[in-house]
């Protein structure tokens, strides 16, 4: 393929035009789609990559603007905008417009070791059936694979289509959620969402109904924050809300004004030092010291795992617990999203097997739900910082076909996970090759008394790379510390190597229900990752 800049005429903001192609040089979208300020704010969005997808062209020329030139050839971002220019065609092009749904996504073979993951072993083995609130209706909008369901569940509204958006606890017990949306009877149809409105809604459980209270503002792919100073903070593509009360008012600060000028918004967590780390849409980590006025870029390059195409990943959400931070990205291509973990949220490692893929949506009577995609997931974590619920942005067909007044649309949805259980290695030297015993406290907490919950001689407990799959250390004993249990396991098999920052335990409690955990490894650095002082993003763990 052959890619082409050239100067266009002062009437033109900025156009396509394809060469040895069969598809005509489309005109500039004419309020429908991105708009051009959009598209500048945009471009740092793709890889290259993504030029993938267009294999049949033997040439493209890009017309733009003569003030989009002199953008465009000054932008370090340079090969970024030219694939953006790119995915609007992908996105206005009839070439693309197949009746096909396979057309618009492909199936992503998965490892052959994936099949020999345990029960725990992949992230999305902790994801429960949503509980049904008030009954599983049919006459309602989508698509027969969403159909029967309960509209109670997160958010919906004919009225409005919803994307995005995380829940807070606050301490009355009442769960606030941020997210966008958009009217469905848009004449844009799902392509309205550059246009959306972030809204306040809240809920007295987790899953909802949610109840919207207020709008806030202009703005997409929300996440709310309370920041270490008791300000709450959503953050969005372009920049931030921000209110000393959850109820607003709201005061907007745009990317500029909050330190991250060139980039699009993708989540954030409070470091350990009360500093933020936040990551763009593309995966690339920043983290903004206490007394910064800007972040810094510590590691120029995506995080993402290399065994898929890499132009597919985006909506990172991370998040941080006692032990570890956490992070999950999805293959919107694949329809299948990975985990990965890290000590420092810098330097990450990929789980095996799926985070989240098409195909485990269920209520607990056993009903399954089919959503085309399940995109934008939010964690709701507890106060220590594990994840409870999950939410999602769900459409009930591709999102170009997702018209107006079309009985199609996008909602929110709410899922409840496996609690993480609490734990700590006892004995403070490094597990090796002689060790004979390992001994790891498992934390009693409201609900949950190890010393009856546990079914200790299903525990296994060592490096994630066995655990998973079955091995690592096998239980021997257990003795009861006051309202703990302590657990001591055979220490052969632990699998223990200088790549581990964590601890995996899985097994069942009482019930025989999935049971696991995290412990950080006594003799691992967790010190937060320090920025060099000449802000170039150079650091040390």
């Amino acid at each position: 393929m052959v890619c082409k800049c050239v100067s266009a005429p002062p009437a033109v903001r900025y156009s396509i035009f394809i060469k040895g192609g069969v598809v005509s040089a489309p005109s500039p979208r004419n309020g429908s789609g991105f708009n051009p300020i959009e598209f500048d704010l945009w471009c740092n969005v793709f890889s290259l990559n993504h030029a993938v997808r267009l294999p049949k062209f033997n040439d493209i020329t890009f017309s733009f603007h003569t003030d989009s030139m002199k953008f465009l050839n000054n932008h370090p971002s340079k090969k970024a905008i030219l694939t953006m220019a790119i995915s609007l065609l992908c996105a206005s092009s009839p070439l693309f417009a197949s009746d096909d749904p396979l057309a618009l996504h492909e199936d992503i073979p998965r490892p052959e070791q994936w099949s020999k993951l345990t029960h725990g072993g992949r992230f999305m083995d902790l994801i429960l059936p949503a509980p049904i609130h008030l009954g599983l209706e049919t006459d309602t909008w989508g698509a027969e694979a969403v159909r029967p369901r309960d509209i109670h569940n997160g958010i919906e509204d004919p009225e409005w289509s919803y994307w995005g958006g995380r829940s807070i606890l606050e301490p009355d017990g009442t769960y606030h959620l941020f997210i966008c949306r958009w009217r469905e009877d848009d004449p844009r149809g799902h392509d309205a969402w550059p246009s959306s409105q972030i809204v306040h809604a809240t809920s007295k459980r987790p899953t909802g109904p949610f109840e919207v209270l207020a709008e806030v503002g202009p703005g997409h792919f929300p996440e709310i924050h309370r920041l270490p100073d008791g300000t709450y903070a959503i953050y969005h593509f372009h920049g931030a809300y921000l209110s000393e009360d959850i109820h607003g008012p709201w005061k907007h600060v745009t990317r500029e004004d909050f330190g991250f000028p060139d980039i699009l918004f993708g989540s954030m967590d409070v470091r350990e030092d009360g500093s933020l780390l936040m990551m763009d849409r593309i995966q690339r980590v920043l983290i903004k010291e206490k007394d910064s006025d800007k972040f810094v870029m510590v590691n120029g390059k995506e995080v993402i795992p290399e065994r898929k195409p890499k132009y597919a990943y985006e909506d990172p959400m991370i998040w941080k617990t006692e032990v570890q931070y956490h992070l999950i990205v999805n293959d919107w291509h694949g329809r299948v999203a990975s985990h990965l973990r890290s000590k420092d949220g810098v330097h990450w490692k990929e789980d095996p097997g799926e985070a989240y893929t098409i195909d485990f949506d269920r209520y607990e009577d056993s009903t399954k739900v089919g959503w085309y995609k399940y995109e934008r997931c939010k964690v709701v974590q507890d106060q220590h910082g594990r994840p409870t619920h999950l939410h999602f942005a769900v459409i009930d067909v591709p999102k170009k076909r997702d018209l107006t007044k079309d009985g199609h649309s996008s909602k929110n949805i709410v899922l409840p996970l496996v609690v993480e259980r609490r734990l700590e290695m006892l004995d403070p030297g490094k597990v090796t090759d002689k060790t004979k015993e390992i001994r790891l406290l498992i934390k009693a907490e409201a609900g949950f008394d190890p010393r009856r919950d546990v079914d200790v001689e299903s525990l296994r407990f060592g490096a994630s790379e066995a655990v998973d799959y079955g091995g690592g250390c096998k239980a021997v004993g257990s003795a009861i510390s006051g309202n703990d249990l302590v657990v001591t396991f055979d220490a052969s098999g632990h699998g223990f190597t200088s790549d581990n920052f964590a601890g995996k335990l899985l097994g069942k409690d009482a019930k025989g229900k999935l049971l696991y955990g995290y412990s950080r490894l006594p003799w691992v650095d967790y010190s937060p990752y320090v920025i060099d002082k000449s802000g170039e993003g150079k650091g040390k763990p």
